[in-house]
Protein backbone atom coordinates (compact mmCIF):
# COMPACT_ATOMS: atom_id res chain seq x y z
CA UNK A 1 0.00 0.00 0.00
CA UNK A 2 1.44 3.36 -1.00
CA UNK A 3 1.60 6.04 1.69
CA UNK A 4 2.34 9.75 2.02
CA UNK A 5 5.89 8.80 2.99
CA UNK A 6 6.31 7.30 -0.51
CA UNK A 7 5.69 10.68 -2.16
CA UNK A 8 8.96 12.26 -3.29
CA UNK A 9 9.00 15.96 -2.39
CA UNK A 10 5.71 17.93 -2.29
CA UNK A 11 6.13 18.52 1.46
CA UNK A 12 3.60 21.38 1.58
CA UNK A 13 0.88 19.33 -0.10
CA UNK A 14 1.53 16.33 2.13
CA UNK A 15 1.41 18.50 5.24
CA UNK A 16 -1.80 20.21 4.13
CA UNK A 17 -3.62 16.96 3.36
CA UNK A 18 -2.45 15.11 6.46
CA UNK A 19 -3.37 18.08 8.66
CA UNK A 20 -6.83 18.09 7.08
CA UNK A 21 -7.19 14.38 7.93
CA UNK A 22 -5.89 14.82 11.47
CA UNK A 23 -8.13 17.80 12.25
CA UNK A 24 -11.08 16.32 10.33
CA UNK A 25 -11.35 19.48 8.24
CA UNK A 26 -11.70 17.89 4.81
CA UNK A 27 -12.70 20.19 1.97
CA UNK A 28 -15.50 19.17 -0.38
CA UNK A 29 -13.25 19.97 -3.38
CA UNK A 30 -9.54 20.10 -4.19
CA UNK A 31 -7.58 21.03 -7.30
CA UNK A 32 -4.17 19.38 -7.64
CA UNK A 33 -2.28 21.34 -10.29
CA UNK A 34 0.98 20.28 -11.90
CA UNK A 35 2.55 19.17 -15.15
CA UNK A 36 1.99 15.72 -16.62
CA UNK A 37 3.68 12.85 -14.72
CA UNK A 38 4.33 15.08 -11.70
CA UNK A 39 2.56 12.66 -9.35
CA UNK A 40 -0.87 14.27 -8.97
CA UNK A 41 -2.81 11.03 -9.33
CA UNK A 42 -0.50 9.20 -6.94
CA UNK A 43 -1.12 11.86 -4.26
CA UNK A 44 -4.88 11.74 -4.89
CA UNK A 45 -4.90 7.95 -4.50
CA UNK A 46 -2.97 8.09 -1.22
CA UNK A 47 -5.23 10.86 0.11
CA UNK A 48 -8.38 8.96 -0.87
CA UNK A 49 -7.11 5.75 0.72
CA UNK A 50 -6.18 7.57 3.92
CA UNK A 51 -9.62 9.19 4.12
CA UNK A 52 -11.30 5.81 3.81
CA UNK A 53 -8.91 3.86 6.04
CA UNK A 54 -10.72 2.08 8.86
CA UNK A 55 -7.93 2.88 11.34
CA UNK A 56 -8.48 6.66 10.86
CA UNK A 57 -4.80 7.62 10.85
CA UNK A 58 -3.05 10.18 8.65
CA UNK A 59 -1.60 7.35 6.51
CA UNK A 60 -3.42 4.44 4.84
CA UNK A 61 -2.72 1.41 7.04
CA UNK A 62 -2.59 -0.93 4.04
CA UNK A 63 -4.12 -3.73 6.08
CA UNK A 64 -7.82 -3.00 6.57
CA UNK A 65 -10.51 -4.07 4.11
CA UNK A 66 -10.92 -0.49 2.86
CA UNK A 67 -7.19 -0.08 2.15
CA UNK A 68 -7.04 -3.40 0.31
CA UNK A 69 -9.97 -2.29 -1.85
CA UNK A 70 -8.35 1.09 -2.53
CA UNK A 71 -5.07 -0.57 -3.46
CA UNK A 72 -6.78 -2.60 -6.20
CA UNK A 73 -9.04 0.25 -7.40
CA UNK A 74 -12.08 -1.68 -6.20
CA UNK A 75 -13.27 0.61 -3.42
CA UNK A 76 -17.00 1.30 -3.92
CA UNK A 77 -16.71 4.82 -2.45
CA UNK A 78 -13.61 5.95 -4.37
CA UNK A 79 -14.78 6.82 -7.88
CA UNK A 80 -12.49 7.51 -10.84
CA UNK A 81 -14.38 9.69 -13.32
CA UNK A 82 -13.89 8.46 -16.90
CA UNK A 83 -14.55 10.10 -20.25
CA UNK A 84 -15.02 8.47 -23.64
CA UNK A 85 -13.73 11.33 -25.78
CA UNK A 86 -9.93 11.68 -25.59
CA UNK A 87 -9.88 15.49 -25.55
CA UNK A 88 -13.15 16.39 -23.83
CA UNK A 89 -14.88 15.73 -20.54
CA UNK A 90 -18.51 16.41 -21.43
CA UNK A 91 -21.61 17.35 -19.49
CA UNK A 92 -22.94 13.77 -19.60
CA UNK A 93 -19.71 12.48 -18.00
CA UNK A 94 -20.17 14.87 -15.07
CA UNK A 95 -23.90 14.35 -14.72
CA UNK A 96 -23.84 10.56 -14.77
CA UNK A 97 -20.61 9.92 -12.83
CA UNK A 98 -20.74 12.74 -10.28
CA UNK A 99 -24.01 14.69 -10.04
CA UNK A 100 -26.39 11.74 -10.22
CA UNK A 101 -24.13 9.50 -8.15
CA UNK A 102 -23.23 11.89 -5.34
CA UNK A 103 -26.80 12.04 -4.05
CA UNK A 104 -26.50 8.35 -3.11
CA UNK A 105 -24.88 7.97 0.30
CA UNK A 106 -21.55 6.10 0.64
CA UNK A 107 -21.79 2.35 0.34
CA UNK A 108 -19.38 1.27 3.06
CA UNK A 109 -17.45 4.35 4.25
CA UNK A 110 -18.03 7.72 5.86
CA UNK A 111 -17.02 9.55 2.68
CA UNK A 112 -17.51 9.34 -1.05
CA UNK A 113 -14.54 10.50 -3.12
CA UNK A 114 -14.42 11.41 -6.81
CA UNK A 115 -11.10 11.73 -8.68
CA UNK A 116 -11.14 13.37 -12.12
CA UNK A 117 -7.84 13.25 -14.01
CA UNK A 118 -7.18 15.71 -16.87
CA UNK A 119 -9.94 17.89 -15.44
CA UNK A 120 -8.84 20.75 -17.69
CA UNK A 121 -10.62 18.87 -20.49
CA UNK A 122 -14.03 19.69 -19.02
CA UNK A 123 -15.89 21.92 -21.46
CA UNK A 124 -17.89 24.90 -20.20
CA UNK A 125 -21.12 22.92 -19.97
CA UNK A 126 -19.41 20.19 -17.94
CA UNK A 127 -17.88 22.75 -15.58
CA UNK A 128 -21.24 24.42 -15.06
CA UNK A 129 -22.78 21.03 -14.33
CA UNK A 130 -20.05 20.29 -11.77
CA UNK A 131 -20.61 23.71 -10.24
CA UNK A 132 -24.09 22.67 -9.15
CA UNK A 133 -22.59 19.95 -6.97
CA UNK A 134 -19.77 22.18 -5.72
CA UNK A 135 -22.27 24.84 -4.64
CA UNK A 136 -24.27 22.43 -2.46
CA UNK A 137 -22.15 19.33 -1.89
CA UNK A 138 -23.31 16.57 0.45
CA UNK A 139 -21.29 16.61 3.67
CA UNK A 140 -19.77 13.21 2.83
CA UNK A 141 -18.50 14.14 -0.67
CA UNK A 142 -14.96 15.09 -1.69
CA UNK A 143 -14.11 15.87 -5.32
CA UNK A 144 -10.47 15.93 -6.42
CA UNK A 145 -9.68 17.59 -9.75
CA UNK A 146 -6.27 16.82 -11.27
CA UNK A 147 -5.03 19.24 -13.91
CA UNK A 148 -2.00 20.39 -15.87
CA UNK A 149 -3.73 23.67 -16.77
CA UNK A 150 -5.54 25.37 -13.93
CA UNK A 151 -6.31 28.34 -16.20
CA UNK A 152 -8.82 26.17 -18.06
CA UNK A 153 -11.24 26.31 -15.12
CA UNK A 154 -14.05 28.82 -14.71
CA UNK A 155 -13.44 31.33 -11.88
CA UNK A 156 -16.52 29.94 -10.14
CA UNK A 157 -14.93 26.47 -10.05
CA UNK A 158 -11.65 27.85 -8.71
CA UNK A 159 -13.40 29.83 -5.98
CA UNK A 160 -15.01 26.67 -4.57
CA UNK A 161 -11.92 24.47 -4.45
CA UNK A 162 -8.76 24.36 -2.39
CA UNK A 163 -5.94 24.68 -4.92
CA UNK A 164 -2.70 22.79 -4.29
CA UNK A 165 0.22 23.34 -6.68
CA UNK A 166 2.82 20.66 -7.35
CA UNK A 167 6.37 22.02 -7.00
CA UNK A 168 9.51 20.89 -8.84
CA UNK A 169 11.32 18.29 -6.71
CA UNK A 170 14.98 18.85 -5.84
CA UNK A 171 17.37 17.03 -8.19
CA UNK A 172 19.12 15.20 -5.33
CA UNK A 173 15.83 13.79 -4.05
CA UNK A 174 14.90 12.51 -7.51
CA UNK A 175 18.36 11.04 -8.02
CA UNK A 176 18.23 9.18 -4.70
CA UNK A 177 14.73 7.94 -5.51
CA UNK A 178 15.81 6.56 -8.91
CA UNK A 179 18.91 4.87 -7.51
CA UNK A 180 16.94 3.37 -4.62
CA UNK A 181 13.82 2.16 -6.44
CA UNK A 182 15.06 1.41 -9.98
CA UNK A 183 18.66 0.69 -8.99
CA UNK A 184 20.35 2.53 -11.83
CA UNK A 185 23.93 3.85 -11.56
CA UNK A 186 24.44 7.43 -10.43
CA UNK A 187 25.61 8.78 -13.81
CA UNK A 188 22.46 7.48 -15.52
CA UNK A 189 20.30 8.88 -12.72
CA UNK A 190 21.98 12.27 -13.30
CA UNK A 191 21.01 12.18 -16.98
CA UNK A 192 17.37 11.39 -16.18
CA UNK A 193 17.28 14.09 -13.51
CA UNK A 194 18.68 16.67 -15.93
CA UNK A 195 15.84 15.96 -18.36
CA UNK A 196 13.11 15.66 -15.75
CA UNK A 197 13.42 19.25 -14.51
CA UNK A 198 11.94 18.45 -11.11
CA UNK A 199 9.30 16.01 -12.39
CA UNK A 200 9.62 12.68 -10.57
CA UNK A 201 7.30 10.77 -12.90
CA UNK A 202 9.17 11.91 -15.99
CA UNK A 203 12.51 10.97 -14.41
CA UNK A 204 11.18 7.51 -13.58
CA UNK A 205 9.80 7.09 -17.12
CA UNK A 206 13.14 8.08 -18.68
CA UNK A 207 15.06 5.75 -16.38
CA UNK A 208 12.92 2.81 -17.50
CA UNK A 209 12.61 3.77 -21.17
CA UNK A 210 14.57 1.76 -23.73
CA UNK A 211 13.50 4.31 -26.36
CA UNK A 212 15.13 7.16 -24.43
CA UNK A 213 18.36 5.21 -24.10
CA UNK A 214 18.34 4.53 -27.86
CA UNK A 215 17.78 8.23 -28.61
CA UNK A 216 20.58 9.17 -26.23
CA UNK A 217 23.03 6.72 -27.81
CA UNK A 218 22.12 7.92 -31.30
CA UNK A 219 22.47 11.62 -30.43
CA UNK A 220 25.77 11.18 -28.62
CA UNK A 221 27.12 8.98 -31.40
CA UNK A 222 26.36 11.78 -33.83
CA UNK A 223 27.95 14.66 -31.89
CA UNK A 224 31.07 12.64 -31.05
CA UNK A 225 31.74 11.93 -34.73
CA UNK A 226 30.24 14.88 -36.59
CA UNK A 227 33.56 16.71 -36.97
CA UNK A 228 34.82 13.92 -39.26
CA UNK A 229 31.58 13.33 -41.18
CA UNK A 230 31.20 14.11 -44.88
CA UNK A 231 28.24 16.10 -46.16
CA UNK A 232 26.46 13.01 -47.50
CA UNK A 233 26.82 11.38 -44.08
CA UNK A 234 25.23 14.40 -42.40
CA UNK A 235 22.33 14.29 -44.87
CA UNK A 236 21.89 10.59 -44.06
CA UNK A 237 22.00 11.40 -40.34
CA UNK A 238 19.23 13.97 -40.82
CA UNK A 239 17.06 11.31 -42.46
CA UNK A 240 17.69 9.08 -39.46
CA UNK A 241 16.82 11.82 -36.97
CA UNK A 242 13.44 12.25 -38.68
CA UNK A 243 12.32 8.97 -37.07
CA UNK A 244 12.46 10.74 -33.71
CA UNK A 245 9.98 13.43 -34.71
CA UNK A 246 7.79 12.79 -31.67
CA UNK A 247 10.83 12.80 -29.34
CA UNK A 248 12.78 15.53 -31.16
CA UNK A 249 12.76 17.79 -28.08
CA UNK A 250 14.52 15.03 -26.10
CA UNK A 251 17.00 14.54 -28.94
CA UNK A 252 17.87 18.24 -28.99
CA UNK A 253 18.04 18.40 -25.18
CA UNK A 254 20.59 15.57 -25.16
CA UNK A 255 22.80 17.50 -27.58
CA UNK A 256 22.31 20.72 -25.59
CA UNK A 257 23.39 19.03 -22.34
CA UNK A 258 26.41 17.56 -24.17
CA UNK A 259 27.63 21.00 -25.23
CA UNK A 260 26.85 22.58 -21.85
CA UNK A 261 29.03 19.81 -20.37
CA UNK A 262 31.74 20.69 -22.89
CA UNK A 263 31.51 24.36 -21.90
CA UNK A 264 31.72 23.52 -18.19
CA UNK A 265 34.69 21.21 -18.72
CA UNK A 266 36.49 23.81 -20.84
CA UNK A 267 36.07 26.37 -18.06
CA UNK A 268 36.78 24.13 -15.04
CA UNK A 269 38.41 20.85 -16.20
CA UNK A 270 36.24 19.27 -13.48
CA UNK A 271 34.53 16.04 -14.56
CA UNK A 272 32.54 15.73 -11.32
CA UNK A 273 30.13 18.51 -12.31
CA UNK A 274 29.29 16.99 -15.71
CA UNK A 275 26.04 15.21 -16.56
CA UNK A 276 27.78 12.95 -19.10
CA UNK A 277 30.83 12.45 -16.90
CA UNK A 278 31.20 8.86 -18.14
CA UNK A 279 32.02 10.46 -21.54
CA UNK A 280 34.73 12.73 -20.16
CA UNK A 281 37.37 11.67 -22.73
CA UNK A 282 35.14 12.66 -25.66
CA UNK A 283 34.06 15.86 -23.91
CA UNK A 284 37.69 16.79 -23.30
CA UNK A 285 38.32 16.54 -27.06
CA UNK A 286 35.39 18.87 -27.77
CA UNK A 287 36.55 21.33 -25.09
CA UNK A 288 40.13 21.33 -26.41
CA UNK A 289 39.28 21.89 -30.08
CA UNK A 290 36.38 24.34 -29.69
CA UNK A 291 36.31 27.97 -28.59
CA UNK A 292 33.96 29.32 -25.93
CA UNK A 293 32.24 31.34 -28.64
CA UNK A 294 31.84 28.27 -30.85
CA UNK A 295 30.18 26.18 -28.13
CA UNK A 296 27.90 29.06 -27.15
CA UNK A 297 26.91 29.48 -30.79
CA UNK A 298 25.95 25.79 -30.95
CA UNK A 299 23.81 26.15 -27.81
CA UNK A 300 22.06 29.17 -29.35
CA UNK A 301 21.56 27.21 -32.59
CA UNK A 302 19.92 24.39 -30.61
CA UNK A 303 17.50 26.81 -28.96
CA UNK A 304 16.71 28.32 -32.36
CA UNK A 305 16.11 24.84 -33.84
CA UNK A 306 13.61 24.09 -31.07
CA UNK A 307 11.68 27.28 -31.77
CA UNK A 308 11.59 26.58 -35.51
CA UNK A 309 10.34 23.03 -35.01
CA UNK A 310 7.64 24.28 -32.64
CA UNK A 311 6.66 26.72 -35.40
CA UNK A 312 6.30 23.75 -37.80
CA UNK A 313 9.29 24.60 -39.97
CA UNK A 314 10.38 21.53 -41.96
CA UNK A 315 12.22 19.21 -39.55
CA UNK A 316 14.85 18.01 -42.01
CA UNK A 317 15.76 21.55 -43.09
CA UNK A 318 16.07 22.68 -39.47
CA UNK A 319 18.24 19.71 -38.53
CA UNK A 320 20.48 20.03 -41.58
CA UNK A 321 21.21 23.66 -40.73
CA UNK A 322 21.81 22.77 -37.09
CA UNK A 323 24.19 19.90 -37.86
CA UNK A 324 26.23 22.06 -40.24
CA UNK A 325 26.60 24.65 -37.45
CA UNK A 326 27.67 21.92 -35.00
CA UNK A 327 30.20 20.52 -37.51
CA UNK A 328 31.74 23.93 -38.15
CA UNK A 329 31.79 25.23 -34.59
CA UNK A 330 32.07 22.08 -32.44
Amino acid sequence: MYKFTDIVGQEQIKEHLQTAIRTEKISHAYILSGEKHSGKEFIARVFAAALQCEKHGTEPCGECHSCRQAMTDNHPDIKYVLHDKPNTVGIDDIRTQINNDVIIRPYSSERKIYILNEAEKMNTQAQNALLKTLEEPPEYATIILLTSNVNAFLPTILSRCIKLDMKPVADEKIKNYLMRTIQIPDYRADICVAFARGNVGRAKHLAQSEDFEAIQNDALGLVKNIRDMELYEIVAAVKGIAQYKVEIADYLDIIAIWYRDALIYKATADANSLIFRNEVTALRRVADRSTYEGIEEIIRALESAKRRIEANVNLELVMELLLMTIKERG
